[in-house]
């Protein structure tokens, strides 16, 4: 699509927005922007949010590496003044959410390769750990930012989001002209310095997700399933240089089959057991992360299918708002979707478990793959009935309550990312026929006992 075919939606995007006078000029400019909104199709609508949210990763990237800021505050307060702090994993998103900029005409394809070089050019050069990059990194000198005192290291876990959007980028530019060969060969070089074999702590049968050039492994967080972190034991398997064996898979993540699960919720089956609590169902984000690249259609092991665990996952969110047992105001079909992002309280971890009646808008909407329904029924609540209460320069802002009447104009790159991809994959699935292209991936899965159509 060429950005031609963007001018109705973008326009009304911009009748919608573009107001920042009074409160009656603002609340006139919205009543104009819906009535023309309401005319948008379901996939101009999809496009515009898709486009806007690219923003977040484009106009909004840190200017000295080009990198997803960890979080963008349109009311200009930060904390610690951190506003160009970079983010690993939602850089790894970031260069998806590219992809789709190009080949959805947001930019040229010259555009993004060049800033995806520069992307790529800063990453070379930051903080690594055993081949590992850490959760937070300065933009303006590549050098680590603690994400806690003992936290100042590598992050497997933050890495594997990363190397997840980087192989998919590769795969986008192996093909091109001789600038983009190279710049795949130069992410290839990266991935395969990662040292996933590493971060099994002395050769157990687990990944660890920190390791610190002060404190060692103090930090001391061995990762089991279920939760966001499959990407990680995927690409430690597919790793040509660095891999692990099987067994870690199956004894650390899996516990030896103990992850299956046979409970349900709302009617539908929770599949596996969510960070080993029988029953329990987590943030939404679990669905997304791990799968911007890995094809969950048609995935299975002989512990899940894929599709099933993220679909059933969705629905139980869906069916929980609906339901709405706290009662919250404005919980329902056109509104649902409980992740971990912001809240009136600072940083949280929503769930049906944890529920504080705050919706986020990235976790029905980048659910839109697994219930294209009932997340488009959300999209449209969103933009054309809450209108300037959420949607912003990049997109809809992190996190909103009716219940609380607390909106704020902020945004973290986090929760941005999975929207601009996810759509897409549900849209054309580009991102997933990528990363499943990837013959490290291919092998890694076979190796784990996966099946799937991709895998030739």
């Amino acid at each position: 699509m060429k950005k031609t075919l963007l001018a109705i939606p973008l326009l009304a995007a911009q009748l919608f927005y573009g107001c920042q006078g009074s409160s009656e000029t603002t609340t006139a400019t919205a009543e104009t922007a819906t009535s023309t909104e309401e005319r948008l199709s379901d996939d101009e609508l999809l496009t515009l949010v898709q486009e806007r949210t690219f923003q977040y990763f484009w106009d909004g990237a840190e200017p000295n590496s080009g990198l997803a800021r960890e979080r963008i505050h349109m009311d200009g307060v930060y904390p610690e003044n951190d506003q160009n702090v970079v983010t690993t994993g939602a850089t790894g998103f970031g260069l998806m959410a590219i992809v789709v900029g190009m080949e959805r005409g947001f930019i040229t394809r010259e555009e993004g390769v060049k800033h995806l070089q520069k992307m790529v050019n800063f990453l070379e050069k930051a903080d690594r750990f055993h081949g590992a990059w850490s959760h937070w990194i300065q933009g303006e000198t590549g050098k680590v930012k603690p994400f806690g005192q003992k936290d100042n290291g590598g992050d497997l876990v933050e890495t594997a989001f990363l190397v997840q959007g980087m192989l998919t980028v590769r795969q986008y530019l192996q093909d091109g002209n001789e600038q983009e060969k190279a710049l795949a060969a130069q992410i290839d070089k990266l991935w395969k310095e990662v040292d996933w074999n590493w971060y099994r702590k002395d050769g157990q049968n687990v990944l660890y997700w920190h390791w610190s050039p002060n404190y060692g492994w103090e930090m001391n967080f061995p990762v089991s399933g279920y939760n966001e972190c499959l990407i990680m034991y995927v690409l430690a398997a597919s790793s040509p240089t660095h891999g692990i064996p099987a067994e870690v898979y199956h004894e650390g993540w899996a516990q030896n089959g103990a992850i299956k699960s046979d409970a349900s919720k709302y009617g539908h089956e929770v599949v596996l057991n969510h960070n080993g609590h029988k029953g329990s169902v987590g943030p939404l984000f679990w669905a997304h992360y791990s799968y911007l690249g890995l094809d969950p259609r048609n995935l299975t092991d002989k512990y899940a299918d894929y599709w099933k665990l993220n679909r059933n996952h969705t629905l139980i969110h869906h069916d929980y708002c609906v339901d709405n047992p706290k009662d919250y105001e404005g919980y329902g079909e056109n509104a649902w979707g409980l992740t971990s992002s912001y809240s009136m309280n600072g940083y949280a971890g929503h769930s049906p478990e944890n529920d504080l009646g705050v919706i986020s808008p990235t976790a029905a909407l980048s659910s839109y793959p697994y219930a294209p329904e009932e997340s488009m029924k959300v999209i449209r609540h969103l933009y054309e009935d809450l209108g300037d209460k959420l949607w912003g320069e990049y997109g809809f802002y992190d996190a909103f309550s009716e219940e609380h009447d607390w909106y704020t104009p902020r945004y973290l790159g986090i929760d941005q990312g999975p929207i601009v991809v996810m759509i897409e994959n549900g849209r054309t699935g580009l991102l997933w026929d990528l990363f499943m292209s990837a013959p490290e991936v291919q092998a890694g899965l076979k190796k784990l006992g996966f099946e799937s159509p991709k895998l030739k």
